[in-house]
């Protein structure tokens, strides 16, 4: 088969096209041919040697495709079924093993590029959202990139649950698909945002901040937050954040902060499917719409991450064996 292979960390280009062994997979496991594949900023964190992976490896976690065979202690998937999943290494490939502890149904209606890019995605967006910060009718929120994959599903999920979202964005391209997924103000990332977000606020703030570009806008999340209220870190698009005393959060009023990662918020099978559950539900409702802002074919991962990273894209981006 094929599959996009990193020898050695670095940049885009060291992702490379090779021919691979199809992988074998145990009893508690199902092979999946891929129909379309997630490409997420999480690659690029191990691509560089961020997060620790063992050289060499096949990159990406997240895909949907059909099953091709099941393993002997697998229970409840057949032969033929669509599946997706958001945690399976090595799913830049045409085939992939994907443990059937972490593979969901796909339902009827979602299409394969959508449920490809829509797991990391959407359960982030409903972690965040339900879990970290329980976002109640009448709240208002900041979410950054609001115009990137969780930034588009959370905004729409936050409206439809009744909050006010406000979105930053770097472009009035970006600013109309953020105002069209709901956000009621749009601002651009500039010196005065926390200022602005106090404005809008009436010099309350928001009741939580979702930030997952970084170093960037941490100061600015941090001074857009109410008194008591929560600044979840879920991402460094713009690289990490420097060193923080805690003791700021004191004067700040009394902040809560945390920096979360989907694998704690979906700890069992239950948490998996109650989670990919609803984001499928809001998308075959029509209360979620799913942007694939790019299509690349596998051997183009090297673009994909180029674009990803340089901020080109919009939506979730997915390559297509």
């Amino acid at each position: 088969m094929r599959a996009i292979t990193v020898t050695e960390f670095g940049g885009p280009e060291v992702l490379r096209m090779s021919e691979t062994p199809d992988p074998a997979p145990g009893d508690a496991d199902l092979l999946v041919r891929t129909d379309a594949i997630g490409v997420n900023y999480i690659d690029t964190y191990y691509r560089t040697g961020a997060y620790a992976v063992d050289l060499p490896y096949v990159p990406g976690l997240e895909g949907s495709g059909v099953v091709e065979s099941v393993g002997s202690a697998v229970s409840g998937v057949r032969v033929g079924d669509r599946v997706a999943w958001s945690s399976a290494p090595g799913s830049y490939a045409e085939k992939v093993v994907v443990p059937a502890a972490v593979a969901v149904p796909v339902p009827d209606g979602v299409e394969a590029p959508v449920a490809a890019s829509v797991l990391l995605q959407g359960m982030t967006a409903h972690y965040l959202m339900n879990s970290v910060y329980y976002v109640e009718p009448g709240d208002t929120v900041l979410v950054h990139a609001g115009a990137g994959g969780v930034g588009l599903v959370l905004t729409q999920l936050a409206v439809a649950r009744g909050a006010r979202v406000i979105t930053t964005v770097s472009s009035d391209e970006k600013e109309l698909l953020s105002r069209e997924a709901g956000a009621a103000e749009v601002l651009r990332y500039t010196d005065d945002l926390a200022q602005r977000v106090r404005a809008l606020t009436d010099g309350e703030g928001v009741a939580a901040a979702f930030d997952g570009v970084g170093a960037d806008t941490f100061e600015a999340s941090l001074a857009s937050v109410r008194i008591r209220g929560t600044l979840a870190l879920f991402g460094a698009a713009s690289g990490p954040v420097p060193p923080f005393d805690p003791q700021r959060l004191n004067p700040a009023g009394s902040l809560f902060l945390t920096r979360p990662t989907l694998a704690h918020y979906t700890r069992d099978r239950d948490e998996l499917l109650w989670r990919s559950g609803e984001v499928f539900e809001a998308i075959r409702d029509g209360s979620v719409k799913i942007r694939v802002g790019a299509r690349y074919p596998l051997d183009q991962a090297e673009q994909a991450h180029r674009d990803l990273q340089g901020r080109r894209t919009t939506g979730s981006i997915v390559l297509v064996p």
